[in-house]
């Protein structure tokens, strides 16, 4: 199993990617192939709405997105890291997951893949983040696993919380159990996320 971990967060080494860490090791465990990608450390600019990728797959924003969404394509699970900012994830987040929607064609997608959470706040905003971040699996048809959201705010405080760090690791093995189960949509819905609302007769 390929498992990708996209961090969020702006704070190379700190509690987030610690949590992420320990999902690596447990995942490792059970024979992983581990990655973390700090999507702070990359160019990634925000969707400006043009709507080209509707039609071609491509983004016409050239950056490091490109390379993203190759490494989430390529893997064959995903762990999203964030930490609290404003009572959700932060921005690096968020234009990340607005850029993806590049990747939703029937055949280059996240359809059938493994998704875990890690999120981490100080206060307020964690039920948020989850929330969010379990909404858009779900819509990219990914196979949620578990999540593990903690309070923390200096570097390093997630250390302290042993059940906590016991938590990240199993839900590490637990993504690659369910990876190695083969679940999958049924063919005829996959790629297939259409949001109707008060417009849609």
């Amino acid at each position: 199993m390929k498992l990708l971990g996209l961090s969020f967060s702006p704070r190379k080494g700190a509690n987030t990617e610690l949590l992420m860490e320990k999902a690596f090791a447990g995942a490792r465990l059970l024979g992983a192939e581990t990655e973390l990608y700090r999507i702070a450390e990359k160019k990634i600019t925000p969707c400006d709405g043009c709507g080209a990728c509707m039609g071609t797959g491509e983004c016409p924003i050239q950056d490091d997105m490109q390379e993203l969404c190759e490494k989430m394509l390529n893997a064959d699970g995903i762990i999203f890291g964030t930490p609290v900012y404003f009572y959700n994830i932060t921005a690096q987040g968020k234009a990340a997951i607005d850029r993806s929607i590049m990747i939703n064609r029937p055949d280059r997608n996240l359809t059938n893949k493994v998704g875990g959470l890690v999120v981490v706040g100080g206060s307020l905003g964690l039920i948020d983040a989850v929330k969010d971040l379990y909404f858009y699996m779900v819509i990219r048809q990914m196979l949620p696993a578990n999540f593990v959201a903690a309070y923390a705010s200096r570097a390093g405080d997630i250390e302290m919380l042993p059940k906590c760090m016991a938590a990240a690791e199993d839900l590490g093995k637990q993504m690659v159990k369910i990876s190695e189960k083969r679940f999958t949509y049924p063919p005829e819905f996959q790629a297939n996320h259409i949001g109707y609302g008060t417009h849609t007769r």
